[in-house]
């Protein structure tokens, strides 16, 4: 679909055609996921006055949002995004639309509020992991992909970080429900704009890829082994980092450090994980995906025990930035390697199973540590957070087709593969499907 490049950089990645559109266009639509939460949330306690209704609410809301993440993908491998994308995100608008309104009624039943969020999260429409398919679609070369993949880890980043403060700006002049719909607006006006461009066109229909032969259409061989790596680690990943939010509440509160504290902890980790997803998307790697990956894990598990160590809050910072160094590199590594494993029908499912690993850790990490730090010593707590990410990286990288873990010696392992970034070609790779 695109000219080789001969400067594989960040500018070389906006400079496909119609790359800067599609990816403005999902960015807008993707902004919904980071202001939604908030606004809901706000929403909810003052409709129904109730924490815990809220809470039950929201759980709903995420629940249906991210384990049906993989059928909604598989909606649009199945149909393409402009026949699956768009009716999805304005179901979802238009539900997001009826909550802002039931939440503008006191009085309005618990059950409806709840059945209302739960029908939304389903419909919540896979933007992230079709941009990526969209990505892999526009740039075969492997690096300006790995490149596209890290500016889009680092935007979407900066979403959820710029979406609860632009909700913090609209409830101080306005009531929350606004923030609610605006949500809807981002996501119908963003999805409209995306399945419009020209570069989703590049999507094909899982059924179409039929005939390249019967393995083809269900997506190859050795399709489930080869996700299996980048899926575990996504889901470590996840844990390892939701876990940081209540630690490091905990480390302030038996310092006796303010609540700011905690946000500066927090916003290192972002920034760390920035800086490590742009250093990674610039570095022309040697090594080929399945081998980097759990590097990249392990780094995350080591810099979260660290940190459980530091005698005070600005080596506790330092230790949470590297982890957030390891975090984007990780996540992104993860998404080329799920890209890699699957037959381009089947794109948009492989890369919402990683985004589905991700949410779902987080929420059992959440969980798991507000257990764990009432009954053990807080660097104990880091320990464990750690040891899930450092555990995942024993977790052997197999290539679709291939019988033996990727980076072993021999037969398909790391003496097929050469040192450059080609050799992360998946192997239908020299056909015409890139």
């Amino acid at each position: 679909m695109s000219t080789p490049l001969s400067r594989p950089s960040y500018a070389a990645v906006l400079r496909v055609p119609h790359a800067r559109r599609t990816f403005s266009a999902a960015l807008v639509g993707r902004l919904s996921y980071g202001t939604v939460s908030l606004s809901l949330m706000l929403s909810l306690t003052r409709s129904t006055g109730s924490y815990a209704v809220a809470g039950l609410v929201m759980a709903l809301f995420g629940a249906t949002s991210v384990f049906l993440s993989p059928y909604r993908a598989s909606l649009v491998d199945r149909l393409g995004p402009r026949r699956a994308l768009l009716p999805m995100a304005l179901l979802y608008a238009a539900l997001l639309c009826v909550l802002a309104g039931a939440c503008r009624r006191p009085g309005t039943s618990e059950a409806v509020l709840a059945v209302t969020a739960g029908l939304a999260g389903a419909c919540t429409p896979p933007l992230g992991p079709t941009m990526r398919a969209v990505w892999a679609e526009l740039l075969p070369d492997r690096r300006l992909l790995q490149r596209a993949y890290s500016v889009d880890g680092v935007a979407e980043e900066l979403l959820f970080v710029s979406g609860p403060l632009l909700v913090g700006g609209i409830v101080a002049v306005a009531s929350p429900v606004v923030g609610v719909v605006l949500s809807a607006v981002l996501v119908a006006v963003g999805t409209l704009a995306f399945v419009t461009s020209p570069a989703t066109a590049a999507l094909r229909p899982a059924e179409r890829e039929k005939s390249d032969g019967p393995a083809a259409g269900r997506g190859g061989p050795g399709q489930g082994r080869a996700l299996l790596q980048p899926v575990v680690v996504a889901a470590a990943v996840g844990v390892s980092v939701s876990a940081v939010d209540l630690l490091v509440v905990a480390f302030a509160g038996e310092r006796g450090l303010g609540d700011g504290t905690v946000a500066w902890v927090l916003a290192a980790l972002s920034v760390g994980s920035a800086v490590g997803g742009l250093v990674n998307g610039a570095v022309a790697w040697s090594s080929p995906t399945r081998v980097r990956l759990p590097f990249f894990a392990a780094g995350v598990g080591l810099c979260l025990a660290a940190a459980g160590l530091a005698p005070g809050l600005g080596t506790l910072v330092l230790a949470v930035m590297c982890a957030g160094l390891f975090v984007a590199p990780a996540l992104t590594t993860a998404y080329l390697i799920a890209d890699e494993s699957v037959a381009p029908g089947f794109r948009v499912r492989a890369g919402a199973w990683c985004n589905t690993a991700v949410n779902a850790g987080m929420s059992v990490g959440a969980a798991a540590v507000g257990l764990l730090v009432e009954r053990l010593p807080l660097p104990v707590c880091f320990a464990v957070a750690g040891a899930v990410a450092a555990a995942a990286a024993l977790v052997p990288g197999y290539r679709r087709g291939a019988a033996r873990p990727a980076g072993g010696g021999g037969g398909t392992g790391g003496a097929a593969q050469s040192s450059s970034e080609s050799s992360e070609l998946p192997e239908s790779s020299a056909s015409s499907e890139s």
